[in-house]
């Protein structure tokens, strides 16, 4: 199986996920939820990362035309698992992530791109999510999360752990950082009547674990399957990008 027949596969999921997906109120921030005050700070915060994301692809691309292949493959990636929701007892659903090849392979800031074009894609096609809270969808998701799963690789990657179990990991605990961080900023516009703003992440956090690590497991052990058939099977498309992260 050759990069461009894996990379039609997900596209071709892509698809298929997009047509049939139904609108939920997914474990997305919707639309319509934080004031609008949190909304423009959120929104804030994430430029400075997708201005460095963009530069980055732009040199990435320029330098390493093939790396498009993978760029794509690592969006839809991202689309179909953070597309596929399961119920929670929030009445609301978890969900993947998706990030952690992207983070591994490109780096967080080329995460944090990826992750507002699948946002934008969700919150109009199939309302994951919403445009008034893009910003904050995209720190929790596109920032905290693969911000997580790159330093965890790196510094395992350092201490010589199996990669394979690096992998699981640093993607694994990647997702769960986006929902610690989803929880955090809910309870700052909901904090408690009794405890304020812990009492209220406590139990934001406590419910979402309760899909959502199960989640993160899958999600770990589908990014080993998928960077192993990377390394695999376009070792010869892998190798001029040897100054990323997959292969160090």
């Amino acid at each position: 199986m050759n990069p461009n027949k894996m990379c039609q596969i997900l596209m071709l999921t892509f698809i298929i996920t997009v047509t049939v997906t139904q609108p939920v109120q997914a474990m997305h921030i919707m639309e319509g939820f934080l004031p609008p005050s949190a909304c423009i700070i959120w929104g804030i915060l994430c430029l400075p990362f997708l201005a460095t994301g963009m530069m980055k692809i732009n040199r990435l691309i320029a330098r390493h035309p093939q790396a498009m292949t993978f760029l794509a493959m690592a969006g839809a990636f991202t689309f179909v698992l953070s597309a596929l929701k399961i119920p929670s007892v929030t009445g609301s659903s978890s969900h993947m992530t998706g990030l952690g090849f992207a983070a591994i392979l490109f780096g967080p800031s080329v995460a944090c791109v990826l992750a507002v074009i699948v946002l934008l894609f969700q919150a109009v096609l199939v309302a994951h999510g919403g445009l008034t809270t893009l910003g904050a969808n995209l720190f929790s998701m596109g920032i905290v999360g693969p911000i997580v799963t790159f330093l965890i690789y790196i510094c395992f990657n350092k201490i010589k752990v199996p990669r394979q179990n690096n992998i699981f990991v640093a993607v694994t605990l990647g997702d769960l950082a986006t929902y610690v961080m989803t929880s955090l900023q809910l309870a700052l516009v909901y904090p408690s009547e009794v405890g304020g703003v812990t009492i209220s992440f406590v139990k934001f956090a406590v419910i979402f674990a309760i899909t959502q690590i199960p989640l993160a497991i899958i999600e770990g052990i589908l990014t080993v399957v998928l960077i192993n058939i990377v390394t695999v099977y376009s070792r010869d498309i892998i190798k001029p990008l040897e100054g990323n992260y997959l292969c160090t």
